[in-house]
């Protein structure tokens, strides 16, 4: 188990941003950028524009990474 979230910067439409993320689910959102191969920002953008506007960033983030493993898990 990891512990308290970190701040990590990102860029988003050219502006700096950060989000608190525990290690795991920043370790899995690196890891499915580089699966897809597009930079992490391209896919925090991806994740940005098709939020809820009340979701913030980091959950937002967190509940791709859990969609994506359930949908690539599935064999």
């Amino acid at each position: 188990m990891s512990g308290p979230p970190a701040k990590r910067s990102l860029t988003l439409k050219g502006h700096r941003t950060s989000v608190s993320l525990e290690d795991e689910f920043w370790n899995a959102f690196r890891d499915i950028s580089k699966k897809k191969k597009i930079p992490i920002n391209v896919l925090a953008s991806e994740i940005d524009v098709n939020r809820d506007p009340r979701t913030g960033l980091a959950s937002a983030i967190r509940v791709y990474v859990l969609n994506w493993y359930r949908t690539h898990s599935k064999g």
